[in-house]
């Protein structure tokens, strides 16, 4: 067993109060991964502290120079995609397949912030008086806290700790309990490819002590937050009395519309990838599919059949298909959701019932379930569950089906089936999210465009892309007279 620790000004030591945390396989509960540091508030100051002296020296880096540590960052991850990658299997549960996709996502992102070193472009604008200069540049804002989820335990992380770095801010990071080793090979990937003491931080611990001490702290200035809405809400009243920013990622309940006219082999692959991919527990997961009554029947058969086929178990098994829920907590979440689709007289198509087979006995596992016939404003179609459940929910046209489709909390991510290019193009406009797909699951985003949704799933911000830098900066307007003399703007016009 490896005990794990706190990464603190450049130092990795244990915790102020001593205690730890195990870390257990969710598929083999039997398999003790490490311990791990159960910090206080005492440990969150001492971060705050050092990522508050470091932001001094590191601010005046220049970018370009920043970028060279972090491009070596994103090679020493790709040479270690495979380690990194069991790893996270093993104490997340997702298939090999998966968590080498997760590892991937960190590469691309790192390698692309990298790329904006270089690229951290304003504005120069013509003044409305002469020998006048007018232009915008970025800046960094300070101590950032990064705190994330548990199903994307390295994609998440560099999605927002490189764009921080990169904009010369410093980190303090609280991973998600159930994944601190893979939070804990990126830290150490960052310390060996030369980034300087202080400026990431990395606290292991419960969110009531960790994330709460970081959310309230005056001295940091930027919160990135990913998990649940509930939890989100509760960041940004910690977070209001400061005025600090605050970017937050939330929920989801992510629809696949399919039309008559869709292929529907097409449909059913991205439905079962969506739905079941990650055992479901994506925010952008597929969990609602609205099907055109005129292939209705035909689509659900073929989903079962195609669900049912599917092979559970440990991910690190080559011929698994679905790996297991990331706790017993969000194992009875799910089994709970399932006795509410059955109260609310949803029809049970296929699974719902936990897998207790020899196979199955030591780990969080459930059957891919789908329900069918399913009212729009059932809770099971209204309401996040984060685990291995479809609802399947017929319309009657395109216009209804966009109105199931909008019909929920959530904005996070949506898609169409269809042949019909127009059809296409209305969905794209009129479904209210922020990523949309055609003829593609509701998942599968690329690093270089923006990440976030509306409603409830966030609070305006984005993530990736370039609109990344815009939460971990601000805009500074700078104005350069060389007239020698006081020119009065909207006042004094300029000879022609």
């Amino acid at each position: 067993m490896t005990t794990h620790y706190n990464f603190i000004d450049g130092e990795w030591a244990p915790s102020d109060s001593g205690e730890l945390f195990e870390n257990r396989n969710p598929a083999r509960r039997d398999h003790l991964i490490g311990t791990f540091q159960k910090s206080s508030a005492r440990d969150v100051e001492r971060a705050i502290d050092a990522a508050a002296r470091a932001y001094s020296t590191w601010r005046l880096v220049p970018a370009p120079r920043r970028a060279e540590m972090l491009f070596r960052a994103a090679q020493l991850v790709a040479e270690r995609k495979e380690s990194f990658a069991r790893d996270m299997t093993c104490e997340m549960g997702k298939v090999l397949d998966e968590t080498r996709g997760d590892v991937q996502e960190a590469i691309d992102m790192t390698f692309f912030m990298a790329g904006e070193g270089r690229r951290q472009y304003g504005q120069t604008v013509p003044s409305e008086l002469r020998d006048k200069f007018a232009m915008s540049i970025r800046q960094p804002l300070g101590v950032c806290a990064v705190i994330t989820p548990w199903n994307f335990p390295m994609a998440i992380p560099s999605w927002k700790i490189i764009p921080a770095l990169i904009c010369g801010n410093t980190v303090v990071f609280k991973p998600a309990t159930h994944t601190p080793l893979s939070a804990v090979n990126f830290v150490k990937v960052l310390e060996e490819a030369g980034v300087p003491r202080g400026v990431v931080n990395l606290v292991t611990g419960g969110g009531e002590e960790v994330g709460s001490a970081l959310s309230a702290s005056n001295a940091v200035r930027v919160v990135s937050f990913t998990g649940s809405t509930e939890v989100g809400r509760t960041v940004a009243q910690k977070t209001a009395p400061s005025f600090k920013k605050v970017h937050l990622e939330m929920g989801g309940k992510n629809v696949v519309i399919v039309m008559a006219d869709a292929d529907l082999d097409l449909a059913i692959e991205g439905c079962l990838w969506g739905g079941f991919g990650t055992t479901g527990q994506r925010c952008t997961a597929a969990s609602r599919v609205v099907v055109h009554e005129g292939v209705y029947r035909d689509f659900v058969g073929r989903f079962v059949a195609r669900a049912r086929a599917l092979r559970v178990g440990d991910g690190l098994d080559p011929a698994t298909q679905m790996g297991p829920s990331i706790s017993r907590e969000q194992l009875e979440t799910v089994m709970a959701y399932v006795e509410i689709g059955r109260a609310e007289g949803a029809r049970l198509a296929c699974g719902g019932h936990a897998l207790e087979s020899a196979e199955h006995a030591s780990g969080y596992f459930h059957e891919p379930t789908i329900f069918a016939d399913v009212g729009p404003r059932m809770r099971i179609a209204q309401e996040e569950i984060f685990g291995p459940v479809v609802s399947v929910i017929p319309c009657r046209s395109f216009d209804e089906g966009v109105a199931i489709g909008n019909d929920v909390p959530y904005g996070l991510s949506a898609s169409i089936y269809t042949q019909d290019l127009n059809q296409a193009f209305r969905a794209m406009r009129d479904l209210d999210t922020g990523i949309f797909y055609v003829n593609a699951p509701t998942i599968g985003a690329e690093v270089h465009l923006p990440f976030g949704g509306t409603k409830a799933t966030g609070n305006g911000h984005r993530e990736a892309g370039t609109a990344a830098l815009d939460v971990f900066s601000e805009w500074k307007s700078v104005y350069v007279d060389f007239s020698g003399r006081l020119q009065r703007a909207q006042i004094d016009t300029a000879d022609v």
